[in-house]
């Protein structure tokens, strides 16, 4: 054991110690410097790959902390992405309305010339009760619109104003039992009597018989007094031998936005490219060379009649 008076003594003889041997190491390097460089190349060398091992540790967690900053920068980046997403989805789908939206208004605004600006624009409501079978209201706001003017969607002709009531009216379509539209035969020049029959295609009656309608000749609204002239009406096409129909340009059935226009002016009708619509062929209700049976005359006069065609 060392007594406490030893210990004492080489404590106080440390550093002295550590100054001198620090002094004579650096004079050993002035006086032989080769050697020196060689011993401090050989330490390095010996203690480098303990100084390397000691810090992976720390290097391999610097690592850890720069993946887990980048994974979190990944998220909040694919966080902002997905809001963007969701932002440009519904601007989207606002753009998509608004452009079906303007195509139908503009397709509306094809009517007519700048000029005969005397009309009504307005959505519809389907209106399936009431004293017509085939009949839809219309809101008009505030706007007067006189009974027997005429309604007309993007392409043609849909009907004629039956009621008037405080913001909407009803429009009754050329469809119905009801409606009456006086026509002229474009091709043929002759006029007629537009009457419907509750079904998708009105009849031609009260022509000229030695001009009759000519199949596929177009027909428009004969103008006269309370009656704007020069609307487009549709296709003449023959069900049977000298039963013409007409197959509207309208899309009567379904209906979104109408114009009404009233007075007695003569309306100039949009191009027939964008007017014309093609329509599968119609199909008799009974073979050629045979007479029609008392039950399909019959059906035509019933008001809740319907034809079936191909």
């Amino acid at each position: 054991m060392v007594s406490i008076h030893t210990r004492q003594l080489l404590a106080g003889l440390v550093l002295p110690v550590m100054v001198f041997l620090a002094v004579g190491i650096v004079l050993a390097g002035q006086i032989w410097p080769g050697k020196a460089i060689q011993l401090r190349m050989a330490a390095v060398r010996s203690v480098g790959p303990t100084y390397q091992a000691l810090l992976f540790p720390q290097r391999q967690f610097r690592k850890w902390q720069l993946t887990l900053q980048g994974v979190g920068d990944l998220l909040a980046s694919n966080a902002r992405l997905r809001q963007e997403n969701r932002q440009l989805a519904y601007w989207y789908g606002e753009a998509q309305t608004l452009r079906q939206e303007n195509a139908r208004l503009k397709a509306a605004l094809h009517w007519g010339t700048e000029d005969s600006r005397d009309y009504v624009s307005g959505w519809v409501v389907r209106d399936e009760s009431g004293p017509y079978l085939r009949a839809v209201l219309l809101e008009v706001g505030d706007h007067k619109v006189q009974q027997g003017s005429l309604a007309v969607d993007a392409v043609g002709l849909v009907g004629r104003v039956s009621e008037v009531g405080p913001h909407v009216v009803r429009v009754l379509l050329i469809e119905d039992a009801a409606s009456r539209i006086p026509v002229t035969l474009q091709s043929s020049g002759g006029d007629a009597m537009m009457i419907g029959d509750n079904t998708p295609y009105p009849r031609l009656m009260y022509y000229n018989q030695s001009l009759p309608p000519e199949e596929g000749e177009h027909i428009v609204t004969r103008g006269q007094t309370g009656l704007t002239g020069g609307v487009a009406v549709g296709r003449v096409h023959y069900l049977t031998p000298g039963q013409p129909v007409v197959i509207p340009d309208a899309a009567l059935g379904k209906l979104e936005l109408i114009r009404v226009f009233d007075g007695d002016f003569m309306l100039e009708a949009p191009p027939s490219a964008g007017r014309v619509r093609e329509k599968p062929p119609l199909l008799p209700d009974h073979r050629d060379g045979e007479a029609p049976s008392n039950w399909q005359n019959l059906r035509r006069f019933l008001p809740f009649a319907s034809l079936r065609n191909g």
